[in-house]
């Protein structure tokens, strides 16, 4: 037989992984008449390493891998990564300043050859990091976003809704980041609540003293107002609609005009109205047929349009601003306020809304059969609360804005004629200008990242070119993915699924939170608080780091992370290791065939009650994770592996072992010491696997073979609940030992008066020998002795003679000890609380904390004289 090492070490994890990879266990294996099991992984950002969260993300995704596979489905777990636009571009075009360069002094495509030698550097970290946490990913499908089929997959699916128009190139306020200096769509602005002003500023008539007073939060833009509104019912600014407004410090002539967008009631009644940078204004301007006066470049520096502030930064601008409309006399007031403003996601840059030519994704249409498919239950949220999430952000949204201003992602498959500014969508670049000859030059935009991962579900299963694989996997089974990317990447995937295939992505959507620190904060570099997992495995073992994620967690709740959380993992792994190496030092033979339950009639109690209590176990695990209650299915499997494994049947079942080989004992502790392994191996699978390998077993490996399942004929109800009685009386003689002082050693008789002798009956006197330190044990219709120590059970009243387990003159030396060192407490309290001094002087809390005190003293005295009577 195989030996388990002395002490567990994690330091073999990597050769098991490249066994099952070898031996192609992570491939789907084909069962007729079985349905898939399909998973697509979230792609990870080939920006850097993975961190905590996509730890959590992927073991997650493992475990429900691993469990459908061991039950014979054909299982298949795409991986991939995803080229990352903007955030690939920025780290990118970091480290090329470092050397003193940037991405212009390169040119677009020798810029480009380097964002793909990153993305071989990265993409390989992360494929690496992956598989050391144990993700059993089909690796022979490994995706990219940029791979040649998933952009051949985006260039047909632009064509397509371009031609059905549902894309379109039109001129629009977008939201745009200064510091990415790209276009971003409404899911990439977080908006926060941010400290800020009112300023009032005077907009005098042209040539009349009287002004009108507007309020705004942004005077830098002011530069770019083109009216002022009000609202055509207000009575104050009426007779003055049509009149000519002079810009402050322009100098511009502007319309005070009539809207509906002016509210009477907020600020003065009066809003400036600058199309270019606000999108409210942006629509009044539309239809006033108001010119749009852009006045900050790609970096929001003031340009051309700002006169004597040109280049100036926004916010330097607005200072300056301020400060000539104060010495202008133009300046009423200025108020604080906290209002709500829009921050790109990935750099937290203030966004800048900006009228500009982009293309857009008309959603009207798109949308209505993703909210039908999760009105109608097709796609399944868990927890179901997340469902409104996504219907609230889906019956709200906007047409998405699909151009980015980058160098880095799939081009858009638009080109212009150089000489009569024809357009022409195709997959193919044209040759020549179909109307005029002319040449063509392609759109220098990119696609919003989220545009390719939208068809994520089943490019990476080939379509449109190859359909074997989706004909096989598609539509897939679970996506797993957290809350903060239903806008994202959740709702895309199930509009584009829709549109373009007919069938929803995915029947349900597993939604988990993020992991925090161990004080509940968010992990940040700003507060040095995140935590890598490599270092996690490295220090304790890729099944700690796992159990540690998983402890705890249920579906779309935040988990918190800590070193301690690990160290209890590891602690776990010791015990399933000592218990499991104790199983292999008491079986005789690495013939798994010797080891063969015997009937029922042949089984003692503790036999029938471990059986039917893991058969107990198997059956709600299976529920738990069919529920995705992945948290509380290995919560059980630990307290069962523990409390009553380990810490219950071994114990009680080491006398037959040790007086003498018993087989019936070998083979029950080999049988659920082996099914708890399979039980728990989706959520530890090196543990699991080095102790199945050690054991007697059938299959070659634990991954590939069958996840126990539910047997009646190890029903044993009564034995269980027997059983559970006997332990209950157990654990409280132990207890009460412990609460008296009594040492293991010191042995007792056990006397036990029931009335149900089918539960504490002469066959489980051994137990109470070998558990609760009796010495012998009788079982009685009564029991009179007063002086006894009574434990009263739900089936039985246990007495302990009290001259057992206590040495009379020595307990009655150490109660009156005792009951002197309490009267001398009690009058040091006493005298300190009759002291007027003291009372009126100290705190009002220390007073209260003597009395306190004092009453704690006179309630053990009472119960210390209790004691002591007893013994008189």
């Amino acid at each position: 037989m195989k030996e388990l090492a002395k002490v567990y070490s994690p330091d073999n994890e990597q050769e098991l992984y490249k066994n099952w990879l070898e031996k192609g266990y992570f491939k789907p294996k084909e069962q007729k008449g079985k349905q898939p099991f399909t998973i697509v992984i979230p792609p990870p950002n080939v920006t850097g390493q993975l961190h905590m969260g996509h730890a959590f993300d992927e073991t997650l995704q493992d475990v429900l891998v691993r469990y459908h596979r061991m039950q014979g489905i054909p299982t298949l777990w795409v991986p991939g990564t995803d080229h990352a636009g903007i955030a690939t571009q920025i780290k990118v075009e970091e480290t090329l300043r470092k050397d003193g360069i940037s991405r212009y002094d390169l040119g677009r495509e020798k810029f480009v050859e380097k964002v793909w030698e990153w993305k071989r550097k990265f993409g390989d970290i992360i494929t690496n990091q992956l598989k050391r946490m144990g993700s059993s990913c089909d690796w022979s499908r490994e995706a990219f976003t940029m791979d040649e089929n998933l952009s051949a997959a985006v260039k047909k699916v632009f064509c397509r809704l371009y031609d059905k128009g549902q894309i379109y190139r039109g001129f629009r306020i977008i939201n745009y980041c200064p510091h990415c200096e790209t276009a971003l769509s409404d899911a990439e602005v977080e908006h926060k609540d941010t400290d800020g002003a009112f300023w009032h500023i005077r907009y005098y008539f042209k040539d009349s003293d009287e002004y009108i007073v507007v309020a705004t939060t942004r005077p830098e833009t002011m530069l770019g107002d083109t009216a002022v509104a009000v609202n055509p019912n207000d009575e104050r600014y009426r007779k003055n609609i049509g009149r000519t407004l002079v810009l402050p410090l322009v100098e511009r002539e502007i319309p005070l005009i009539a809207d509906e967008h002016a509210d009477p009631a907020f600020g003065t009644g009066a809003v400036k109205i600058t199309p270019a940078h606000d999108p409210n204004d942006f629509e009044v301007g539309q239809r006033a047929g108001l010119p749009l006066i852009n006045v900050f470049d790609k970096t929001a520096h003031i340009n051309g349009n700002g006169g004597k502030y040109e280049g100036l930064d926004r916010f330097e601008a607005r200072e300056k601003i301020c400060a000539d409309l104060e010495a202008g006399g133009y300046l009423v007031k200025k108020e604080a306020c906290v209002h709500s403003v829009g921050h790109c996601c990935r750099c937290s840059t203030m966004v800048e809304p900006t009228a500009s030519r982009q293309w857009f994704v008309r959603m009207d249409e798109l949308k209505k059969a993703a909210i039908k498919a999760v009105e109608d239950g097709d796609i399944v949220f868990i927890p179901e609360r997340f469902s409104k999430n996504y219907l609230n952000w889906m019956y709200n949204l906007h047409d998405w804005c699909i151009s980015r201003q980058l160098w880095w992602g799939h081009r858009i498959p638009a080109y212009y004629c150089d000489e009569c500014g024809e357009t022409v969508v195709a997959e193919t670049a044209p040759g020549k200008c179909p109307k005029c000859g002319g040449k063509m030059t392609q759109e220098s935009d990119v696609l919003d990242t989220w545009f390719s991962s939208a068809l994520w579900p089943f490019s990476t299963l080939g379509w449109p070119n190859d359909l074997a694989d989706y004909d096989k996997f598609y539509p897939t089974s679970t996506l797993v993915t957290g809350y903060d990317i239903i806008t994202f990447w959740v709702s895309r995937m199930i509009t584009m699924g829709e549109e373009l295939t007919g069938k929803a992505p995915f029947s349900k959507v597993l939604i988990h939170g993020l992991v925090r620190d161990a004080q509940g904060r968010k992990m940040s570099k700003s507060l040095g608080n995140g935590i890598n997992p490599l270092e996690i495995i490295d220090k304790y073992g890729t099944d700690a780091l796992r159990f540690a994620l998983l402890t705890g967690n249920s579906p779309g709740n935040d988990m918190r992370f800590s070193d301690e959380k690990a160290v209890a993992s590891r602690n776990f792994s010791n015990k399933l290791w000592n218990c499991s190496r104790f199983v292999m030092m008491n079986l005789k033979s690495d013939d798994v065939n010797d080891y063969v339950l015997p009937s029922a009639d042949k089984l003692p109690i503790e036999d029938k009650w471990i059986l039917s209590s893991y058969n107990t176990l198997v059956r709600e695990v299976r529920a738990n994770l069919d529920s995705y209650e992945l948290g509380v299915a290995l919560a059980k499997l630990y307290d069962f592996i523990w409390s009553v494994f380990c810490d219950w049947y071994i114990e009680i079942v080491k006398p037959r072992l040790f007086d003498g080989e018993d087989k019936t004992a070998q083979a029950v502790l080999l049988h659920v010491l082996t099914g708890t392994l399979k039980l728990l191996h989706p959520f530890m699978p090196y543990i699991t696997e080095t102790i199945y390998q050690a054991l007697p077993h059938s299959d070659e490996s634990i991954m590939i073979s069958e996840y126990p399942v539910y047997d009646k004929t190890l029903d044993f109800t009564v034995e269980e609940e027997k059983m559970d009685h006997i332990i209950s009386a157990t654990r409280a003689i132990r207890n009460r030992r412990a609460e008296m002082n009594v040492p293991p050693s010191k042995k007792a008789s056990l006397y036990i008066v029931t009335t149900d002798k089918s539960v504490f009956s002469e066959d489980i006197a051994f137990i109470f020998k070998k558990l609760a330190c009796a010495e012998n044990v009788y079982f009685v219709d009564g029991y009179a002795d007063e002086n006894a120590v009574m434990i009263a059970e739900t089936k039985a009243k246990l007495y302990i003679p009290l001259s057992d387990i206590v040495d009379t003159d020595a307990e009655k030396k150490r109660l009156s000890a005792e009951r002197e060192n309490l009267l001398a407490c009690i009058a040091r309290c006493s005298a300190k609380l009759s002291n007027a001094e003291f009372t009126s002087r100290a705190p009002a809390a220390v007073v209260d904390g003597e009395k306190k005190r004092l009453a704690g003293y006179e309630e053990k005295l009472s119960a210390v004289e209790e004691l002591i009577k007893k013994y008189e």
